[in-house]
Parts: C-alpha cells; sequence; structure tokens
C-alpha cells in the first residue's frame, strides 16, 4: 500500500473589514482564536492558528480589514493584510452580499495578479435570494475570474465543510512548517490582550476602543492560577478617565468580563489586574507600534 504523502501550507484570510473573517476562521480552527466583535478593526494584528491531521498541516492567517490607511496604526494594518498576498498557498477572500462589488478596487488589482489558487468566498448568504446571489456571482466572476467562488454563512456554518475539502484538495505536498501540537504561533499572552480589547470594544462608544492599545506586563502562570496585570495604553488623559469610569466602575466591569474570557480560554482559574496610562499619540509613534507588535515599512 502507497504512502500518502504530506501536505502542508498557509490559508490566508483577507478582505474588508466585517464580512466575517475572524468568524470564519473560527470556524475553520475550530477556537475562539480571532476576536469578534461587530465593530471595524477589531483584528489588528495577523494570527494563525493552526489545523493539523497526521496527513496535514493547515496554517490559517486571520488578518485585518483592508481599508485606507488614516494613521500609521492603519499603515501598519494594511502591511498585514499585504503580506498575506506574498505567502499564501491558498487565499480566501471574503466579501458578503451586502458590500459593493468594487469596494478597494487596488487591493482587489493584487488579488487578481496571484499565482495561488483564489477561493472567493460570499458570506451571509443568509441574508440576500437566489436572483441576488447569482447576479452576485456573475459580477464577481467579471473582476476575479481567476477565483473560484463559493457562497457561505460563516455564522450558520452553511458550506463550511464543503470549503474544508477544497482547502485541502489545494494544499501543496509539504511536510509540516510547526510541531504538530501547535494551535497558534501566538505567545498566551497575546490572547490575553486581545480578550480584554475585545472587552473595551464591546463596552465602550464611538472612538475611544480604536484608541486603545492593551499590554501585558505580567503572566505568572501557578498550578491552579494565573496571576496576570494588564496595562490599558490610551491617548488623552480625558480617555483615560471613560475607561476608569465613576468609582472606577466601567474598568471593574471590563476586567470581569476579560477575566471570565480568560478563564474559559485557558481553563483555569485567573486573577487579572487592570490599570490605565496615557500614551499621548501612541497610534502615530512607530517606536511605540514597534513595541506593540505592528509591522511597519
Amino acid at each position: 500500500m502507497m504512502e500518502r504523502k504530506h501536505k502542508s501550507g498557509f490559508v490566508n484570510i483577507v478582505g474588508n473589514p466585517n464580512v466575517g473573517k475572524s468568524t470564519l476562521m473560527n470556524r475553520l480552527v475550530g477556537e475562539r482564536l480571532s476576536i469578534i466583535t461587530s465593530k471595524a478593526q477589531t483584528t489588528r494584528h495577523r494570527i494563525l492558528g493552526i489545523v493539523n491531521t497526521d496527513e496535514m498541516q493547515i496554517v490559517y492567517s486571520d488578518t485585518p480589514g483592508v481599508l485606507k490607511p488614516n494613521y500609521k496604526l492603519q499603515e501598519s494594518m494594511l502591511n498585514f493584510s499585504r503580506s498575506a498576498l506574498g505567502d499564501a498557498d491558498v487565499l480566501l477572500y471574503v466579501t458578503d452580499v451586502v458590500e459593493k462589488v468594487d469596494k478597494n478596487e487596488e487591493f482587489l488589482q493584487d488579488v487578481a495578479h496571484l499565482d495561488c489558487p483564489v477561493l472567493l468566498l460570499i458570506n451571509k448568504i443568509d441574508q440576500s435570494n437566489q436572483a441576488d446571489l447569482e447576479k452576485l456571482v456573475a459580477q464577481w466572476q467579471t473582476l476575479l475570474p481567476h477565483a473560484e467562488i463559493i457562497p457561505i454563512s460563516a455564522l450558520s456554518n452553511f458550506n463550511i465543510d464543503y470549503l474544508r475539502k477544497r482547502i485541502q484538495d489545494l494544499l501543496p505536498e509539504s511536510p509540516p512548517y510547526f510541531e504538530k501540537d501547535a494551535l497558534t504561533d501566538r505567545p498566551a499572552r497575546f490572547f490575553v490582550t486581545e480578550i480584554i480589547r475585545e472587552k473595551i470594544l464591546l463596552y465602550y462608544q464611538k472612538e475611544i476602543p480604536y484608541s486603545v492599545e492593551v499590554v501585558v506586563e505580567l503572566f505568572k502562570e501557578e498550578a491552579k492560577m494565573i496571576h496576570i496585570k494588564a496595562l490599558v495604553v490610551v491617548e488623552r488623559e480625558s480617555q483615560k478617565g471613560i475607561i476608569i469610569g465613576h468609582r472606577g466602575l466601567a474598568l471593574k466591569k471590563v476586567g470581569a468580563m476579560a477575566r471570565m474570557d480568560i478563564e474559559r480560554f485557558f481553563e483555569k482559574k485567573v486573577f487579572l489586574e487592570l490599570y490605565v496610562k496615557v500614551e499621548k499619540d501612541w497610534r502615530n509613534k512607530d517606536s511605540l507600534l514597534k513595541d506593540f507588535g505592528y509591522q511597519l515599512d
């Protein structure tokens, strides 16, 4: 009997903000790796989620939504998305039934010129009907003639098994890139910052969440407990007041919500301390962006 060859590859997920990339990533990986809220710009980094079987290793990469950058933080986010075009073995371009087809034409041009297989995923099809969907498919066929178009609903798991099969078919033969028991390339601290940032996105209004970065200063794991000390960095003194809230209640509430999720993620009790610090205009400062792990030109 012939031995089956091992397949490995990078499957990169790109698209505009709010089309469901992170929900899809979590469906494909089967773990809650990417934070999901309804606000744009939730994902700021490339996050790798790794799926292993005996014959295969799929390295999924979720990227920030593609947008025209207004400040250096967004430039870095666009760099993450562009880099995903360069190293993909299979590219998943996610759109949905709501967004305009020609949004971000420049990025689409880059996708059209790729050599690797491109699967164009039309998400949220439960919000459309057959006639509109057919029109949409025809428009996308004109824009990306080499792409294979697959209608999906990441939220209700529609067509996700078929998508998995197509990805597996398209993977190149290769030894694994990571250890076979790896779930992600990110350290534990990274997921702590993402969970805290998600709660800030959910709890506060308007521009506050976009002016916030989270830094884990202490992550000490003991047999039955993890002690975490995290810093919430804001741009202005007025934002610090809003984050803390009257008598510190807002920060306490965010801390309690984050702690519950962190405990679920690590399956361990967590002692979480949150502090707030002002770093003026951090989104435009190269040195701070680098410290926070952003990729600059």
